[in-house]
């Protein structure tokens, strides 16, 4: 069974706002979290968001989540917003203490899977499964590694890093860099 999942795209305006995240990371939540708000501002007609997963080895099941997460996008786009949705409201439960310790170094990949889909609603344990699925999640990393991109968040703005952005930005910033 060959596995297609979907690019992380909304919207379809002409200033392109790629976003490398980490599901993990506060960072990236708080980044993920204003998205659809800054669609709702700055117009799905003037901008097109694409999120980029960006596995980064510190946060110890970043790999088995970004795996889920391309796994649900062989159901829809969608579904997997639905997976880093559920994952950013229960951020504990997927990450580690300080990256290192506390109740998730009980828990085994598969108890991780089963929370993923408890709490998304979505289960993309067969595309998960797939060994083809692995064509996608090398996509993410080699695309980060062209563009030099080690870390999440990263925001590129129509092909070029912006390093004066964060998650820490308020939408209107946003805004105002998308559409000038």
């Amino acid at each position: 069974m060959s596995q297609h999942a979907d690019t992380l795209v909304w919207g379809h305006g002409p200033a392109i706002f790629e976003v490398f995240l980490e599901p993990t990371c506060p960072f990236s939540v708080r980044t993920f979290n204003k998205l659809d708000a800054l669609l709702a501002q700055a117009g799905e007609d003037k901008i097109t968001v694409k999120i980029r997963l960006q596995s980064q080895p510190w946060h110890l099941y970043s790999g088995l989540i970004v795996r889920y997460i391309l796994a649900a996008a062989c159901k829809s786009k969608d579904a997997a917003k639905k997976v880093m949705q559920a994952v950013a409201d229960h951020r504990e439960e997927f990450e580690f203490t300080d990256h290192c310790t506390g109740p998730n170094r009980d828990a085994t990949p598969n108890l991780i899977l089963a929370r993923l889909k408890e709490y998304s609603g979505v289960d993309a344990s067969a595309a998960f499964d797939q060994p083809d699925l692995q064509s996608a999640i090398k996509w993410h990393c080699k695309y980060a590694r062209q563009n030099g991109i080690h870390v999440s968040p990263t925001f590129m703005v129509n092909g070029l890093v912006q390093p004066e952005l964060s998650s820490g930005d308020d939408i209107e910033h946003w805004a105002s860099v998308l559409t000038g």
